[in-house]
């Protein structure tokens, strides 16, 4: 194991710990950013490639898919290769896919370009917080897990508003082209400061299971993102997630019996993890739908343009990227059950706070209630995902990440999924018949604005009740589950 004052690589020389955990950073400031910065681009894109908005959004849903199904099949790459081949690769993919996007002529083309995308980013996320978990001694994972998160919820947060700044001055080209020098800097600086930091083994690989997880994962994930385009009784959505559970539930059955799994899932012999894993997953279920569903009120209710909604959800960011490295030193202090307790009581009653919102909520209120929100998110999520890590040990750490990034990924599109659903459904059934809107303009968009509102304080309801659920598991956490052998 590395030393605290002059750690050494798997090769048994020292390297800069510094140097190398900045280059993760830079590295994965970049690829998360992309992962929401189209959003706002939408209508913009759909007028360039003359296309509908069931279309463009695949530009975000295929990228989410396929970070889904590329994410589980990095826990084999993990234990195979080395780490910093590996991230190196994965950067390079993620530049290939951004280079694509930035010369597309066709939506199809820099649809093609957002998946090889989302294939570096399903790399490197993992890849990247395991590193940061691995070549840390426990007793400072707290606060090397705090960065962590600082790019993993700044980045995402501030993608919209970035993007709405782009597009004021230049054209949706420039938002790949931005990208692309950060990239080439971290590949070759990337070269001269990363490592091979975490033990390796020369492991064959099961391609069956690799079919069954890439199969299972990605038509689960599938099933969930159609939602938003049909309801939950279309064949395409039902069927999707039925073949998707099934599929996995057998990847799962033969991970367990075979010599070289393609995952680890002996990681849920831990009780400390398993806890941990659920937790976040359902956190997340509520933090991405909403995140997802507030910029569309404060578009189609409160009027405001994107990078009005983005600005409006921007000091939120600011938040939780200025608290995640405060609340990851207070961990190591204090371990994770009151801070987790504390944030996922600030997470229930701020959600819960928006359930009431009018066409007339004032924005100064929608931007206090979010950045306290954010700060709850701060609470919780750093301090419990290092929590379950400290409770495996080393050999198992990559397996828990990628278990722990999968979990999350699935959970956060049945999350969006499940109050898009919502939203719409409780819009569609409260909104005036036609007869109405020829005979009363007036009161019909009147009638019709409350349809939306309605409908977004179901959904607010819903997000309410999924961190509801998390702040009562916090509770099962112990006072000190940390690890420090």
């Amino acid at each position: 194991m590395a030393s605290e004052t002059k750690p050494l690589d798997q090769n048994g020389k020292p390297y800069n710990r510094l140097a190398l955990v900045f280059t993760l950073l830079v590295g994965t400031f970049s690829t998360f950013l992309t992962s929401t910065m189209l959003t706002t681009a939408f209508p913009t894109l759909m007028k360039s490639f003359n296309i509908s908005a069931n279309t463009v959004q695949w530009l975000t849903t295929g990228f989410m898919l396929m970070m889904g199904i590329t994410i589980p099949i990095t826990g084999f790459f993990l234990r195979r290769f080395d780490s910093r081949k590996l991230y190196l690769s994965a950067m390079l993919i993620f530049l290939v896919g951004t280079v694509v996007c930035y010369f597309a002529q066709t939506f199809y083309t820099i649809l093609a370009g957002r998946l090889v995308m989302a294939v570096g980013v399903g790399v490197a996320s993992p890849v990247y917080q395991t590193i940061m978990t691995s070549i840390f001694p426990p007793s400072q994972r707290g606060a090397a897990m705090g960065s962590a998160g600082l790019v993993i919820g700044l980045a995402p947060a501030i993608g919209p508003t970035f993007s709405g700044w782009i597009l004021i001055h230049y054209s949706w080209r420039m938002l790949f082209l931005s990208i692309m020098p950060i990239s080439i800097i971290v590949i070759i600086l990337g070269s001269i400061t990363l490592r091979k930091v975490l033990p390796t083994k020369d492991a064959p690989i099961d391609w069956f299971s690799v079919l069954l997880s890439v199969v299972g994962f990605g038509t689960m994930l599938f099933g969930f993102s159609m939602v938003g385009s049909y309801n939950w009784s279309d064949p395409i959505v039902y069927v999707s997630l039925v073949v998707g559970v099934v599929v996995i539930a057998l990847f799962i059955q033969r991970s367990l019996k075979i010599k070289n799994p393609l995952l680890q899932f002996n990681v849920f012999k831990s009780p400390a993890f398993t806890l941990s894993c659920i937790l976040v997953a359902v956190s997340f279920m509520s933090m991405n739908g909403f995140t997802l569903v507030l910029p569309l009120y404060l578009q189609t209710v409160g009027g405001e343009s994107p990078l009005a909604s983005g600005l409006t959800l921007f000091p939120g960011a600011i938040v939780i990227g200025v608290m995640n490295p405060i609340t990851g030193r207070i961990f190591d202090r204090l371990g994770a059950r009151n801070m987790a307790i504390t944030g996922m009581f600030l997470l229930t009653i701020t959600t819960a706070a928006f359930i009431p919102i009018t066409s007339n909520t004032p924005i100064l209120y929608i931007v206090c209630l979010y950045m306290v929100r954010m700060f709850g998110i701060s609470m919780t999520m750093m301090p419990v995902t290092t929590t379950g890590m400290n409770a495996l040990p080393l050999t198992l750490i990559g397996d828990g990440t990628v278990v722990n990034n999968t979990a999350r990924q699935v959970f956060a599109s049945m999350g969006t999924a499940v109050l898009v659903s919502v939203m719409s459904n409780v819009t569609m059934n409260h909104v005036p018949s036609s007869a109405i809107a020829k005979a009363t303009p007036i009161a019909y968009r009147h009638l019709a604005l409350n349809a939306n509102v309605l409908g977004f304080r179901y959904a607010f309801a819903i997000a309410t009740i999924f961190a509801f659920v998390g702040f009562a598991l916090t509770f099962l956490l112990k006072k000190d589950e940390r690890r420090w052998d």
